[in-house]
């Protein structure tokens, strides 16, 4: 973007970028909706367990290998133009879900739901670094953060009110065909509305590079997705050896492209701004919390015999934080600037080392206090909420915006690898301690033992996140310093 671009910012830049944020909304409510339509998916088309697990699989291992190159795609072809190509596919599979005849044909359906998902939704993070001055960032920030907590609220209780309202007798489809109405009133105001967000580019997209992060990430993604459920066998373990062995490979093939002057997809001179490494390391950490829903929920209603609806009230409070801090955050930045984010995720180890005291405090099957669990899961919420769109900001804000959609997928698909990690691993040690008891107390120490293992992980982001925070600051002074000088 040139100077006279950031001198005069679009004037229709906030209308721009409300349509873009659809593309942000979308994917996490399609993967959170379908969850409660898996019973009534079995009962029509009488779908295997296998199936039953791909449905929700295929969707989040190919969004997951496909958001670099999405996000890449975006910075050289046009972020406006390759938004609304991924919204017109995704809507294409939504309608094939919605009508698919077999389940077979609803895994294609939400195969090809994951790609196009994961062209959509990079554009508009990729676009807060490339349309908006550095004094509104931090608004379009929060607002894209607002919107994950808004799809986290909102996923699983709209799946519920589809299934018991069954409009025009739809069933379990309502789920998908809901995407329709909303994808084609987007489409009829961003055609004319969005423009090239991007840096005048020559470069092609990089076929070799692609195929070898997407080869990368599935060696990664798909035996973590599938592993345990599968009883980890030969094939999940002889993948994910492969994966450092894939990536050297893709790194040497980024860098020989870039010394000859291509156009890699994951430029090794965008990978080697200041502290991008660190913030990636810290994105890594901050979906250790990924696990914490479904290992919470068995604990609500396996140890307590809480109903499946109640469940879904308990984490509305988390909801509510989620959605509220990211709203705070242009607030709280002027005040904290680079602070917030280690903020919001020692908020997060609080809000849950306070949790498993609580439960390790309360008798074994007896519902704990409603009032502390309240407070506890809005501040586990509140600092998720606060740190994820300042911890976008720390990793998209140190390119350039011609890299932007490149970094936008790669930050995406860091999150994605943070929370399949977080359900294998924390999932994997919490259902170890469980030993297979049902009983409320091994239930009830199984999660304690789970969440401790995710206070620990997000401690170790914060901390990263205090130093990344303590050498901008040291650099801004310093440069200050200069300037004076």
């Amino acid at each position: 973007m040139s100077s006279n671009t950031l001198a005069a910012p679009h004037p229709r830049r906030w209308a721009m970028f409300a349509v873009l944020l659809v593309g942000s909304f979308l994917p996490p409510l399609d993967f959170f909706i379908v969850n409660v339509a898996l019973p009534s998916i079995q009962g029509e088309l009488g779908t295997s367990s296998s199936a039953e697990q791909l449905v929700i699989s295929v969707y989040a291992a190919l969004y997951a290998v496909t958001l670099i190159t999405g996000g890449r795609l975006g910075d050289l072809y046009g972020r406006g133009r390759m938004f609304l190509l991924g919204l017109t596919g995704f809507t294409a599979a939504s309608l094939l879900c919605g009508v698919a005849w077999s389940p077979w044909a609803l895994v294609a359906g939400r195969a090809l739901q994951g790609v196009t998902a994961a062209i959509m939704a990079p554009q508009a993070l990729a676009s807060v670094q490339a349309i908006f001055p550095e004094a509104e960032k931090p608004l379009a920030l929060g607002l894209y953060g607002a919107v994950f907590g808004l799809a986290a609220v909102i996923g699983q209780a709209l799946g519920g009110v589809l299934i018991a309202l069954n409009p025009f007798g739809l069933g379990w489809r309502a789920v998908f065909l809901v995407n329709l109405p909303v994808a084609i009133l987007v489409m009829l105001f961003g055609i004319s509305l969005l423009r090239k967000t991007h840096e005048p580019s020559t470069g092609r997209l990089d076929p070799g590079g692609t195929a070898l992060s997407m080869l990368t990430l599935a060696l990664l993604i798909v035996p973590l997705i599938e592993g345990r459920e599968a009883g980890w066998p030969w094939w999940s373990w002889l993948s994910l050896a492969a994966v450092p062995v894939s990536a050297w490979v893709f790194w040497r093939h980024e860098s020989r492209l870039a010394r000859n002057g291509g156009a890699p997809l994951l430029d090794p001179a965008a990978l080697r701004a200041p502290g991008l490494r660190r913030a990636l390391a810290i994105a890594l950490s901050f979906y250790s919390i990924g696990s914490f829903f479904l290992l919470f929920s068995i604990y609500l209603q396996n140890a307590l015999h809480v109903s499946a609806l109640n469940a879904g009230l308990v984490f509305l409070p988390f909801g509510a934080g989620f959605l509220l801090g990211p709203l705070m955050t242009p607030v709280c930045r002027r005040i904290l600037g680079d602070w917030v984010n280690p903020l919001g995720m020692a908020l997060e180890v609080i809000g849950i080392l306070g949790l498993a005291r609580l439960i390790a405090g309360t008798p074994n099957g007896v519902m704990p206090a409603a009032m502390p669990l309240a407070v506890l899961l809005f501040a586990i919420g509140l600092g998720q909420g606060l740190g994820l769109p300042t911890l976008m900001r720390l990793i998209t804000g140190r390119v350039a915006p011609a890299y932007s959609g490149m970094i936008a997928g790669l930050a995406s698909s860091t999150l994605q690898v943070s929370t399949s990690l977080s359900v294998a691993v924390i999932g994997g040690i919490f259902y170890t301690v469980l030993g297979g008891s049902d009983e409320p107390a091994a239930i009830a120490h199984a999660f304690i033992v789970a969440a401790l293992c995710m206070a620990c992980c997000l401690a170790v982001g914060a901390v990263l996140s205090m130093t990344l925070a303590r050498r901008t600051e040291a650099s801004a002074s310093q440069r200050r310093r200069e300037i004076a000088g």
